[in-house]
């Protein structure tokens, strides 16, 4: 139906109705069906009519959307009724001397009833009726303040949802056992897994988009003991600015179970640091390189390079860079190379001139790296030897390193490889006019090679889920947390320090398993849990720092002064000449061999001290 079909067949019927309204309203004035003043009569219709039409064109009543009518629209039409209504009598005592208050008063009241019962009787009868939802999901939404009333209202406007919403959760007492848009708020968060059982909820949205992390992490844990599956919201501006609807609600995501707060930044430090510098990422394509790019570019950099060795992921990142910032002034330049390639390393150096470099690239996958050690050695350890080389030989003011937990203490290829490159830079710190630093930090969520992805994926064709271990614990932290720490540490840096992020307590995988089932809305019985045994190289838990590295001496928040670790550089370099001439098995060997000799505890100076973050 077109605007103007539509409009011509609301018009005539509110019309007919009005005319209907007129001649009962004259009934119950007169007591008969015309009038004793016909002439008087018809002058009201033609008066009623004529300003309804005008009225109602001012006020846009014919395009209004009614079947989302509210108190909003029912307010509209008691405006425009009222306004007719006080303008034909106005009319009648300037043209007929006298006003008709009897008949005006019943046809007011009857006027309204039928313009808008008309609106609301089909909004009613609509919903009722017409909509017939085949697989409706019963829903209970915690959080009865303004985004969980947003949330009730466009699931219930909305004819293609197929949640319904049937009870509000709430810990303010004043709204329990209160109905809001008619539906009950039955409790509070403890009373979650009751009201899920007594009510048959089959899905549970979160909507609380304000509320601390802390408390929101007691939610999840409250709604990860139903079988009910569990979203929850974007941020309440978002929904109010229309940003966001029904359609937009997210899955629970593993950092809402940390219950950890987020890193904060010292923003000033930082800025001094990157702000119109330039700045070179290596690895820019990979998961945790690609972050860094996103949260370098928000403190306005003159120049980002963007270095990787895969064409399209670093494609990928400059086109998103590109468009976020393009009204910035912003350069953002693409080098793909390998890191293997000293020359070429050396080459991107000089051409560009970083003040900051980090060094995303690296190998990071524990089973594949176990089986191809000479790749690591490669990636891991010659690679970085060559970018911080490079670094060295145009005189870059930060070289910034990622590490790993697994580097401490390590019994796989990957983490004796990271200790390794760690050992590479400290060396190198101490002969350099280059501040070169290390950042360790758990497992990534999110990130290529992360535990949680296959989870998902396992969840999403029906199971099973898949553990290493009953009692495999890790450390874990998201991707953007992961970044900032990059990003503060190289503000931070005196050189030759490793940071470490307290990353709160560590959390056992098979209950993190265990919590992504229940919230994606299925039981553990229907995926089920397969044990696959650790893996080469793998630990039942990882590490932060060597009990031996720790000294007391805060410097920072939450970072900590430490002790330096023997440097075997001879050793590497001798494996590094002879890695070609050598077996996989005697290269491992060697590897682990190197990355756990035992700490020299022995003073340095206050300048070159390795730095420590822990709980």
């Amino acid at each position: 139906m077109t605007g103007f079909i539509r409009l011509s067949c609301l018009l005539f019927t509110d019309l007919l109705l009005l005319f209907l309204a007129i001649i009962l309203g004259d009934f119950l004035a007169t007591g008969s069906y015309i009038g004793g003043n016909n002439q008087t009569l018809l002058f009201s219709i033609i008066s009623l009519l004529v300003g309804h039409s005008l009225i109602s064109h001012k006020y846009k009543l014919y395009r209004k959307a009614w079947e989302y009518a509210s108190v909003g629209e029912l307010y509209i039409i008691i405006k425009i009724v009222t306004l007719n209504t006080l303008l034909t009598a106005t009319a009648q005592l300037l043209i007929l001397d006298g006003i008709q208050t009897r008949f005006l008063i019943s046809t007011w009241f009857i006027y309204l009833v039928c313009i808008g019962g008309s609106r609301f009787a089909w909004r009613i009868v609509r919903d009722s009726y017409l909509i017939k939802k085949e697989s409706v999901k019963r829903t209970l939404i915690v959080g009865a303040g303004a985004a969980g009333r947003m949330v009730a209202r466009q699931l219930l406007n909305n004819p293609a949802s197929e949640l319904q919403p049937v009870a509000f959760i709430d810990d303010d007492t004043k709204k329990k056992n209160l109905d809001i848009l008619g539906i009950p708020v039955v409790g509070s968060k403890q009373d979650i897994a009751d009201t899920v059982e007594n009510l048959a909820i089959d899905h549970i949205v979160i909507a609380i988009p304000s509320l601390h992390q802390k408390e929101l992490h007691k939610i999840f844990l409250e709604c990860g003991k139903t079988k009910a599956k569990t979203q929850t919201l974007p941020m309440l501006e978002d929904l109010m600015t229309g940003k966001v609807s029904v359609n937009h609600f997210r899955d629970v995501q593993v950092e809402d179970l940390l219950g950890r707060p987020p890193v904060e930044l010292d923003i000033n430090s930082i800025s001094e640091t990157i702000t119109n510098r330039v700045v070179l990422v290596t690895g820019a394509g990979g998961s945790i390189g690609s972050e860094i790019c996103r949260q370098v570019s928000m403190f306005n950099p003159a120049k980002l390079i963007l270095l990787g060795h895969g064409e399209n992921s670093i494609y990928s990142i400059e086109m998103e860079l590109k468009e976020t910032y393009k009204n910035t002034k912003i350069e953002f330049i693409t080098e793909i190379a390998d890191i293997q390639d000293s020359k070429k390393m050396n080459t991107v150096m000089e051409k560009h001139s970083p003040y900051i470099v980090y060094h995303a690239a690296a190998h990071k996958h524990v089973p594949l790296m176990e089986r191809n050690p000479e790749e690591a050695v490669k990636n891991n350890v010659m690679g970085t030897k060559n970018v911080a080389l490079a670094a060295n030989w145009n005189n870059v003011h930060t070289f910034v390193m990622i590490s790993s937990d697994k580097a401490v203490n390590p019994t796989s290829v990957m983490g004796a490889t990271k200790r390794l490159a760690e050992m590479i830079i400290q060396d190198l710190d101490k002969k350099s006019t280059t501040k070169f630093i290390a950042v360790r930090f758990g497992n990534v969520l999110g990130s290529r090679g992360s535990v949680i992805p296959l989870f998902k994926k396992q969840i999403l064709v029906g199971g099973p889920v898949t553990v290493t271990h009953p009692d495999m614990i890790r450390y874990f932290m998201t991707i953007p947390e992961a970044s900032r720490l990059v990003i503060q540490a190289g503000s931070l840096a005196r050189g030759g320090e490793i940071f470490v992020l307290d990353m709160g307590e560590p959390v056992k995988i098979l209950d993190l398993a265990k919590n992504l089932i229940k919230l994606s809305g299925h039981s553990v019985e229907d995926i089920g849990i397969e044990y696959s045994g650790v893996r080469p190289g793998e630990k039942l838990f990882e590490e932060l720092l060597n009990e031996n590295e720790i000294q007391d001496k805060q410097v920072y928040p939450k970072i900590y002064i430490g002790k330096t670790s023997q440097l075997f550089m001879n050793e590497i370099e001798e494996m590094l000449d002879t890695l070609e001439e050598s077996e996989s098995q005697h290269i491992r060997e060697t590897l682990l061999s190197l990355a756990n000799r035992k700490v020299v505890e022995e003073e340095q100076p206050v300048s070159k001290v390795m730095l420590s973050v822990t709980g």
